[in-house]
């Protein structure tokens, strides 16, 4: 009798889970930790024969930042035409832009540990519904269609949840 029959432990599903649960959790935590992103612009004097000039020339370099004033949940661009939708309440979007980074960050954490991960997955599934459902309403298909795909992979990790190995608190 197989591993697999005899209900045994099968390392491919095991390292298929473990795959699933550390793709998902980068991508909940990046995209979290991306909610807290901006640019900076610094203007440096432009070198000549590698000195600065004496004209005043300046050069303006754009560099990424982190940080919490730059934060924004939900994009400027999308805030606006959810702003108009009449199914998102004007008090929910302005709870949702707040949450919506460290939601994703803590997720994303709680799932590459391995605490709870079935809640976790299932919880990260009830994110993407609810990004899906906005996505929707502004008639955004290929954001809707990505967060399918992410959907689709929360499934298979919840399928393949028994196999779940290296978790704190597995039963969950």
């Amino acid at each position: 009798m197989s591993s697999n029959e005899s209900g045994g432990n099968d390392l491919g599903l095991t390292l298929g889970m473990l795959t699933l649960r550390i793709w998902l959790a980068m991508r909940s935590f990046q995209t979290g930790l991306e909610k807290y992103a901006g640019m900076k612009a610094d203007d440096t004097a432009v070198e000549l024969d590698g000195e600065p000039n004496t004209y005043g020339l300046t050069e303006e370099t754009m560099e990424k930042t982190y940080s919490f004033s730059d934060y924004h949940g939900v994009p400027a661009a999308l805030a606006d035409k959810f702003a108009k939708e009449p199914l998102i309440p004007g008090f929910f979007l302005k709870i949702y832009d707040a949450t919506l980074g460290p939601i994703l960050i803590i997720l994303g954490i709680t799932l590459l540990i391995g605490i709870c991960t079935r809640f976790t997955l299932f919880a990260m599934g009830l994110v993407y519904c609810s990004l899906t459902f906005g996505l929707i309403l502004i008639k955004q298909d290929a954001g809707v269609a990505w967060l399918g795909i992410h959907i689709i992979m929360v499934v298979l990790a919840l399928t393949l949840a028994r196999y779940n190995r290296l978790a704190i608190m597995n039963k969950f």
